[in-house]
């Protein structure tokens, strides 16, 4: 029985969510500082790519030029390995190995596939703390994670 217990923790996978927020890098750390007997196999790395163009043009008569989508494609390719590769680092100062992942799409599915794909055993993702209107109108990603990915979800939160 104590074989299958070192055989699982030793599996175990924890996916951090990052998207460049304060919130996100809190959480990061905050898991590399209280999750350490979980982390010891290594973390997941996880931002998502937003594959939504609507915002850049909202005129209705006008379509975004090709050559526009794919510059904001190209730049978002790259701050997302730049992200990634900052994270990656802070997981290192803790003696953590990181794999680092990026997925393109609507970050609340995005994140909610790769905890599917991966086979997590814990999703932690900050929280932007905002009031419930501003969660009505904007959404939260934390809230959809919650209910939706296959497996736990840690919420950290900032305090004051």
């Amino acid at each position: 029985m104590a074989e299958i217990a070192a055989e699982t923790k030793q599996q175990s996978k924890v996916m951090v969510a990052i998207d460049g927020s304060e919130c996100s890098s809190y959480a990061l750390k905050w898991a590399l500082q209280n999750l350490d007997d979980k982390l010891k196999s290594g973390v997941i790395l996880f931002t998502a790519i937003s594959a939504d163009y609507s915002g850049v043009c909202s005129g209705s008569y006008a379509s975004v030029p090709l050559d526009m989508v794919t510059s904001i494609q190209d730049y978002q390719k790259i701050f997302a390995a730049s992200l990634l590769s900052k994270a990656k680092e802070i997981c290192t100062e803790f003696g953590v190995d990181a794999e680092t992942i990026s997925s393109s799409g609507n970050p609340k599915d995005a994140i909610c596939d790769a905890v599917q794909k991966f086979h997590c055993q814990l999703l932690v993702i900050g929280s932007r703390s905002r009031k419930a209107i501003g969660r009505v109108f904007l959404g939260s990603v934390s809230n959809y994670c919650v209910h939706n990915a296959n497996c736990p979800v840690l919420v950290v939160r900032k305090t004051a």
